[in-house]
């Protein structure tokens, strides 16, 4: 699709072809709803009918928030018998919570935070799992999903979050783990779930999921989504998306299941330029660990620092799948999975730039960060997966081959910001005497900016940018070993052939030579990894582990969809060569110990787990010209949690994580090397999360829930820094007959200011304020 034209609507001819192309061949839903309906007819312990269990809620109760299994069969054991931290949030937490995006869902997670996005950091989610960026190790059914989006949950089940190095099962990256969502899709049966919530800040949004059994062996399921919001505390802020997810199955109940895929988002956002970080000495931009700076509003949380003549923020995804799955016998299956995704953003948006001088003047440079991306993906999987018995011993495995090629397009706009001819040289600080006209209205004010000021700058689409491309070539291993009742053995190998290229083109479309070299490189980087861990069952609900795991994130490992750590291309060795060639894949190893308890008849889940984990081999910068492989970070910590019910009445979804982050080597570079020692950004000292809620009477429920999140640094000089907060929420839930319903959400129930996203340098996200969500449900 043309980069000049990101917006499609879904009748149009591309939709349609690809809404045909993805009924040839399909996803997973239809051997978990036939695995799941041949429960009896095999072991209870049989993998794939636990696996048909944990998705289609079949076999346990669909309202409880504790979960058995993980989704993908490369998880082989439940998760009280999985020897790593494993978190879900299943479609109640969701529902419960009021959740409405990713972001939303996650807060729920303790060990996760978000940092901000700006031009050459795309906008989009942005989690960090233990303290390590996570942007890249998002994935949608256990395949990838690359490219930087902010994520819609219509279409989606539950959340899988894995934490600890993760590329053994997933691929590159994923040093403090991953997030896989899983999607909803077509199943045996006939239902229909549909809801509009209105709420405070102009919010609308309707719902509709419905499933419809056309034949003894098929079905098809539809999920749509409308969403328009203000956000509350937030001026000029506002959110505009749509969606629509198909899902048709064919052969459900059969030996051999075919399931179709389609998934649509636009989004059309006035962005949120968030609040620029303060200058704590006077007339200097110096900042100091002693004194870090922090968020300055001027004196009022809801200033928005952007124009809204200018700013914008376009984006679409469109995902297609198809697998096809077959039982060779009751104890082994093979499927097969092809997928095409495309994401596109497209955006200028304000960054509340303090660069000028600013900001202790009581003055913000509107600086404009702009790009247009786009992303696409195209994955094959093949799998097998079941029981064996060697030896006499049981073995639940998985193995499988993954191939894969993605490709992405960045270039940007060029603003013109000096719209005053003849004092170009004024406008390059930004000074109470420069605020409006002088400046153009590139300068505003801190305490009283004015989005609607008459901008007159100019804006040409730039055509120069940056192409990247991958192929990946994999093949992995899965087993739990039992060797007796008490005893179990959990294995994974992986090993990754990754090739990776890149050209950064001018407007003409020629590879741009910098002081006699080429702006363009390749690499080819092999690794392998694992996860080992031994489970010890003292009793058949509980377990006691100790584990390993490893991850390797090779040179444009987010092919620039993201924050590349160990980038491809822009840097050079000693020798003044580029190090596209050069540079090693960074490696993550993770140590483990934990224990998982099932209690009140399996109920409720409770984990402890202590972890250690090491980045080695860290790309830094050990003199003006030179990057090594030679750094190194460290995260240790403690998590808690609990999931399910207490009483048949009263559920619990609650966590605790303490991590205790360090930059141990950052190089000999003196200005990096005086970070060692420092926490790591984006990494809490302490995050805690509980939700709860009680059934009153079978038609009132109420519940509550309170989040805390520990001061966060925004960068490893800890120089700039958000506050801790503490955030409250309420709902309650009325059935009015038993297919309808009222629910109503209270988030951030004491109006509290606080920060969710912290940047490095310049600025930070604020978070929303007060919001009421009132949402009519029906269900038949």
């Amino acid at each position: 699709m043309s980069r000049q034209q990101p917006q499609l609507p879904v009748s149009s001819p591309r939709l349609l072809a690809s809404a045909i192309g993805v009924a040839i061949t399909a996803g997973s839903a239809g051997q978990m709803v036939f695995a799941a309906e041949k429960t009896d007819a095999k072991a209870a312990g049989n993998a794939i009918s636990l696996d048909a269990t944990a998705i289609t809620g079949e076999a346990q109760d669909a309202t409880s928030y504790n979960v058995e299994k993980a989704s993908s069969p490369k998880y082989t054991a439940p998760l009280v018998d999985t020897p790593r931290s494993i978190t879900v949030i299943p479609q109640q937490v969701l529902k419960d919570t009021g959740a409405l995006n990713m972001q939303d869902a996650l807060r729920t997670v303790p060990g996760i935070t978000f940092g901000a996005g700006e031009g050459g950091n795309p906008q989009g989610d942005r989690p960090f799992i233990r303290g390590f960026d996570a942007q890249g190790d998002t994935y949608l059914d256990g395949v990838r999903d690359t490219g930087s989006q902010s994520r819609e949950i219509f279409a989606v089940e539950s959340i899988e979050v894995s934490k600890g190095p993760n590329s053994a099962i997933g691929g590159r990256g994923a040093a403090g783990g991953s997030i896989n969502l899983v999607s909803k899709k077509a199943h045996l049966g006939d239902s229909l779930d549909g809801g509009f919530t209105w709420g405070s800040d102009q919010t609308q949004r309707y719902t509709f999921d419905g499933n419809y059994q056309f034949t003894d062996t098929a079905a098809g399921r539809l999920n749509l989504m409308s969403h328009e919001s203000n956000v509350a505390g937030r001026d000029s802020v506002d959110y505009d998306r749509w969606g629509i997810a198909p899902s048709v199955a064919f052969g459900l109940g059969t030996d051999t299941r075919v399931n179709l895929d389609y998934y649509h988002l636009e989004s059309n956002d006035t962005p949120d330029s968030g609040i620029p970080y303060s200058i704590p000495v006077a007339g200097s931009a110096a900042r100091t660990k002693s004194n870090p700076s922090t968020p300055d509003d001027g004196g009022d949380s809801s200033n928005f620092y952007g124009l809204d003549g200018r700013d914008f923020r376009k984006g679409r995804t469109d995902t297609a799948t198809i697998a096809i799955e077959h039982d060779l016998n009751d104890a082994l299956t093979v499927k097969n999975t092809l997928r095409h995704g495309s994401s596109m953003q497209d955006y200028i948006l304000t960054q509340p730039d303090d660069s000028k001088g600013n900001v202790n003047n009581g003055s913000v440079w509107r600086r404009a960060n702009t790009r247009v991306s786009n992303t696409d993906t195209t994955t094959n999987q093949t799998d097998l997966f079941g029981d064996v018995y060697i030896a006499g011993f049981k073995n639940s495995f998985a193995t499988g081959i993954e191939l894969s090629h993605e490709k992405s397009e960045k270039s940007s706009y060029t603003v013109n910001t000096d719209t005053t001819p003849g004092t170009a040289a004024a406008t390059t600080n930004c000074t109470p005497a420069m605020i409006g006209a002088p400046s153009g209205y590139n300068c505003t004010s801190l305490s009283n900016p004015n989005p609607s000021d008459p901008w007159n700058g100019s804006i040409a689409r730039n055509y120069a940018g940056t192409d990247t491309s991958s192929t990946t070539r994999a093949l992995y291993v899965f087993d739990t070993l039992e060797l007796s009742s008490q005893w179990l053995v959990n294995m994974g190998l992986r090993y990754d052939h990754f090739d990776t290229k890149y050209k950064t083109y001018n407007a003409a479309g020629a590879t741009v030579v910098t002081n006699g070299v080429a702006s363009k490189g390749k690499d080819t980087s092999e690794f392998v990894t694992g996860q080992f861990g031994v489970v010890y069952k003292p009793a058949e609900n509980g377990s006691i582990y100790a584990s390993y795991a490893t991850s390797a994130t090779p040179p444009g490992n987010t092919l620039g969809e993201g924050q590349e750590g160990n980038p491809l291309g822009g840097s050079t060795d000693r020798a003044g060569n580029l190090l596209s060639s050069d540079m090693e894949p960074e490696t993550t190893k993770n140590y483990e110990i934990g224990t998982k308890w099932d209690l009140l008849n399996d109920r409720l889940s409770l984990t402890a787990d202590i972890f250690r984990t090491e980045k080695d081999n860290a790309r830094v910068q050990v003199d003006t010209t030179s990057y090594e492989n030679v750094g190194k970070t460290r995260v240790q910590g403690v998590e808690l949690s609990a999931t399910g019910k207490i009483t048949e009445k009263w559920q619990v979804f609650a966590g605790y994580a303490y991590m205790d982050s360090e930059q141990v080597d950052g190089g000999d570079l003196p200005a990096n090397k005086a970070n060692d020692g420092n926490e790591l950004p984006n990494t809490p000292k302490n995050s805690a999360s509980l939700w709860t809620t009680y059934q009153v009477t079978p038609k009132l429920t109420i519940g509550g829930g309170a989040f805390y999140v520990d001061d966060v640094f925004g960068s490893v000089a800890n120089t700039t820094m958000v506050d801790d907060y503490v955030r409250y929420d309420a709902m309650v839930a009325y059935k009015l007959t038993k297919n309808v319903d009222l629910q109503l959400n209270v988030q951030n129930l004491t109006d509290e200011t606080y920060y969710d996203k912290a940047f490095s340098t310049h600025f930070a996200n604020q978070a929303a304020g007060r919001t009421a969500l009132l949402s009519t449900n029906f269900h038949f």
